[in-house]
C-alpha cells in the first residue's frame, strides 16, 4: 500500500506539520498522523517504509497506508483529521410515529389479550399505516428508549 501512495510534502506542508508536532497542542490522533506523514515524506530523500513507521508509532501497517492514501487522494487536512462515519440507515420511526406507537402501547390490548406484545405492536403499526414496515427490534428499542413497560 505504501508504494502506491507516495507522500511528497511541499516545504509549506512540511513546515505546517513540524509546527503542529512541535507545539503539541492538538488531538493525539492528529499529532500522530502528522508524525506519520513527516516520516513517510519522500520529498527530502527517502521516507521511512510503512513497516518502520508502524513499528515506531505502534500502529498497524494498514493504518500507515490509509493515512498515505488519504493524503494523496484528499490532501493534508483530510489525512490529519478523523472522518465522521456516514450514517447510512434511515430511522423508520420518526417523532410522530413514535408518539403513535406509545399511544397504541398505552391503549387497551387487542381482544383476547391481557397486554400488548412487541410482535403485536409491530404488526399493528404496519396495519394502521403508521409506518410502511418495521421489525420487532425497532419497536423494542423505541419502547426501551421511552422507558415504556409493556407489563
Amino acid at each position: 500500500m505504501g508504494e502506491k501512495y507516495v507522500v511528497e510534502l511541499t516545504a509549506e506542508e512540511r513546515q505546517q506539520l513540524n509546527d503542529l508536532v512541535r507545539k503539541g497542542r492538538a488531538l493525539a490522533r492528529k499529532l500522530e498522523h502528522a508524525q506519520i506523514l513527516l516520516k513517510a515524506d519522500q520529498g527530502r530523500g527517502s521516507g521511512w517504509t510503512d513497516a518502520q513507521i508502524a513499528e515506531a508509532f505502534d500502529v498497524s501497517v494498514l493504518t500507515v497506508g490509509r493515512i498515505r492514501r488519504r493524503f494523496v487522494e484528499h490532501g493534508l487536512e483530510d489525512a490529519l483529521v478523523r472522518r465522521q462515519p456516514k450514517q447510512t440507515t434511515r430511522h423508520k420511526i420518526d417523532g410522530a410515529a413514535e408518539a403513535k406507537l406509545i399511544a397504541l402501547a398505552c391503549s387497551a390490548p387487542p381482544e383476547g389479550r391481557t397486554r400488548w406484545t412487541i410482535r403485536l405492536l409491530a404488526d399493528k403499526v404496519v396495519e394502521l399505516n403508521i409506518v410502511e414496515d418495521v421489525g420487532r427490534e425497532t419497536i423494542r428499542k423505541t419502547l426501551k428508549k421511552t422507558n415504556l413497560n409493556l407489563g
